[in-house]
């Protein structure tokens, strides 16, 4: 089985950074099936444009413009790329650098999909970090990897612990029906939850109130179809449950800290 070594992608590489202990590959993939292999680096593979299939021996990801991966450096996976441009952003994380924040890597094992939306809008501040000439990208890239690595690794002692089924069960219906009207009454009685109860204890588990998760959901949204080359942002603005684009622009700046045009520039950005 094939040992892909420190930035080795199986594609065409646009630019790769080497930091002290991470490297951040951006790459087209541009081969249609990639056989059974395995990295030499814990890595995330965050998909900015098209799609491809990866899968494991427990699962298969259909990956489109914003899934967001992680896997353990033992994981072996094979990918196949359906017919059209795809592109990939990775970040790999060498052992000696969990090692050195003193942070246990055997913490984050396998391979999963991510969905969590506050990851992934971090995971878009670490791409847009690598295509803005600053000499503080380097300290901003490792302190949102590791803010990154703080909640997924909250995620997983969540489940440990195990939430009430009505977190999973609530997360699962804003995922499916964010860009709908959704009130707190029909939440409350899908879950058969008092309304008080769900209002009051739902940041305890998403650390955020439930206006804010859907609108991070609609943002995180919006920033998988900038990447379509023939979407309006009046057509993203209503296919994310925006009321106008004005309100998909104020929600995307408060969000990411940039209105959605600036973000598409440096998303083409060479």
């Amino acid at each position: 089985m094939k040992h892909s070594k420190k930035g080795e992608f199986y594609g065409q590489t646009n630019k790769t950074i080497l930091l002290e202990g991470i490297t951040l590959t951006d790459t087209v993939y541009t081969h249609p099936k990639v056989d059974w292999h395995y990295h030499e680096h814990a890595y995330f593979t965050f998909i900015l444009q098209g799609n491809v299939i990866e899968g494991n021996k427990k699962e298969v990801y259909n990956c489109s413009p914003g899934s967001l991966l992680f896997h353990n450096w033992q994981e072996a996976h094979y990918n196949i790329k359906p017919d059209g441009f795809t592109r990939g952003f990775h970040l790999e994380i060498e052992k000696q650098w969990f090692d050195d924040l003193t942070l246990n890597s055997d913490n984050f094992q396998g391979s999963n999909s991510i969905l969590n939306p506050d990851i992934k809008l971090l995971m878009y501040k670490i791409f847009r970090a690598t295509k803005v000439d600053d000499i503080h990208s380097d300290l901003a890239t490792q302190t949102l990897l590791i803010e990154i690595l703080s909640k997924l690794n909250g995620n997983s002692h969540s489940i440990l612990h195990k939430n009430p089924k009505w977190v999973l069960m609530i997360d699962e219906i804003l995922h499916d029906q964010f860009t709908e009207t959704i009130t707190l009454d029909y939440l409350s009685k899908t879950l058969n939850i008092h309304p008080i109860h769900l209002s009051r204890d739902f940041s305890k588990y998403f650390h955020c109130n439930l206006g804010e998760y859907i609108r991070k959901l609609k943002v995180e949204k919006a920033l998988s179809l900038i990447s379509l080359p023939n979407k309006s942002l009046t057509e993203i603005a209503y296919e994310c449950g925006f009321s106008d684009q004005s309100h998909l622009t104020r929600s995307f700046r408060e969000i990411n800290g940039l209105n959605p045009s600036e973000h598409k520039k440096l998303l083409f950005k060479k």
